[in-house]
């Protein structure tokens, strides 16, 4: 007689391992909770046939057998710890007595910051959120657990969805513990959040000029229409509603193909100096309304990598800002500096602003002003779409402000490394 460890139950995970990962690759299983929840059964069913001994009686010809079954054996638990490491969902198996009989290194993470060792902690020992334990008790006792919403607070706030399914013993009767996996969230529902905002603030935006024009053609239509003093004045703000529709409506689809990735820049060595004498004069006409002064301060031979036709863009919504928000007859000026990086910065000389904006005056949708920004036909959007351009470009825009003296916002961009390369004689041809 004797004693040896079944080799069953390793064999019988790896396979299932093994078709669970086939899968993956053949694009069959493209949802990871389906994905984790096979394997995590899998390796639960291995597990509890696999760590129990049993005696057996084996003849000379199983001993000669013996080795190569051990090395599948051996080769199958090295395959499921490799896994089970690389999981990025946290696996959790306890028994009927609510201990922790395996786990993968995810969630260690997840109950500990020090990745300790938690085989063998009861439950309770791990953690007191109740969610949680509510989870696996009811399914020790039976009941399949999903959709579980967990919260953690660590160094930052944490969301994840719990699936736990319980296991038979080993006899097929009674309770053999409880599998849970734990799906990390929490970008998914920052997104959400996200989406649900920007619903909101569309909704709000599209519905203050549609509401000035419905209003104004009800008004119209109710006899108006005939009162020549003031027929044309109500005809002039509905266009200027519509054209606001227009401009947000033509910024909310331009923000969304450049955040799907839909926009590509296209970088280039350009002349600097003429493309910003383009973008003061198309806006030459609101500069001229209010008095301001735009002066051109780049040297007429500097040179930037960038798409011009995104320059251009993100350079007309700077400007433009700056004639918006300056005080009548004051002066804006474009300036360039390169160094490791090109700096296009627009500064103004207007109102400023307070320091608690700064940090979310690149959001969607955010005004220091909103009253004032609307009645100047602001989108809130215009500084969002200068940002993911600069990124887009692999740099950066920058403000700087103090309230009461002005604002300076600066557009960075990394120098084009080949024509470095070229100028010091060091390209290869």
């Amino acid at each position: 007689m004797i004693e040896s460890r079944s080799i069953f139950g390793p064999v019988f995970l790896a396979l299932i391992a093994l078709l669970v990962l086939a899968a993956l690759i053949s694009g069959l299983l493209r949802v990871p909770m389906l994905a984790a929840s096979v394997l995590a059964i899998g390796f639960s069913l291995g597990l509890l046939l696999g760590r129990r001994r049993e005696r057996a009686t084996i003849s000379e010809t199983d001993l000669d057998t013996a080795p190569s079954g051990l090395n599948s054996s051996h080769f199958s638990a090295k395959f499921l710890d490799s896994a089970l490491r690389e999981m990025r969902e946290g696996l959790l198996v306890i028994d009927a007595d609510m201990r922790v009989v395996a786990s993968n290194r995810a969630a260690r993470n997840l109950f500990t910051d020090l990745n300790d060792v938690i085989d063998s902690r009861r439950l309770t020992e791990l953690t007191r959120n109740p969610a949680i334990y509510d989870a696996f008790l009811d399914a020790v006792r039976g009941k399949e657990r999903t959709g579980v919403k967990v919260e953690t607070y660590g160094q930052e706030r944490r969301v994840f969805d719990l699936r736990v399914v319980p296991l038979l013993s080993t006899n097929g009767h009674g309770s053999g513990g409880a599998v849970g996996v734990f799906f990390d969230v929490t970008r998914l529902e920052r997104l959400e959040i996200i989406r649900q905002e920007f619903l909101s603030n569309v909704s709000h935006e599209l519905r203050t000029p549609l509401t000035s024009i419905r209003a104004l053609a009800e008004t119209l239509e109710n006899g108006a229409i005939e009162d020549h003093k003031n027929n044309r004045r109500f005809l002039s703000i509905i266009q200027k509603n519509a054209d606001r529709m227009h401009h947000l409506i033509d910024d909310i689809l331009e923000l969304s193909a450049i955040e799907a990735g839909n926009v590509k820049v296209k970088p280039e060595i350009i002349q600097l100096y003429p493309l910003v004498e383009d973008v003061i004069a198309s806006l030459s006409a609101s500069a001229a309304a209010r008095k301001i002064t735009v002066n051109d301060l780049v040297d007429q031979k500097a040179e930037v990598f960038a798409d011009p036709q995104r320059l251009v863009q993100m350079l007309t919504n700077l400007v433009d800002n700056a004639i918006k928000f300056n005080r009548e007859g004051g002066t804006v000026a474009i300036r360039h500096e390169s160094n490791r990086t090109d700096r296009i910065s627009v500064e103004d000389g207007g109102e400023g602003i307070p320091a608690h904006h700064l940090d979310r005056l690149f959001e969607r949708f955010y005004r220091v002003d909103r009253a004032r920004s609307r009645e100047l036909g602001g989108t809130g959007l215009g500084l969002a779409i200068v940002k993911h351009l600069a990124r887009a470009h692999g740099g950066e825009v920058i403000v700087e402000s103090r309230f009461g003296e002005g604002s300076q916002f600066t557009i960075e961009l990394p120098r084009n490394t080949t024509r470095k390369a070229a100028d010091s004689g060091t390209l290869n041809a």
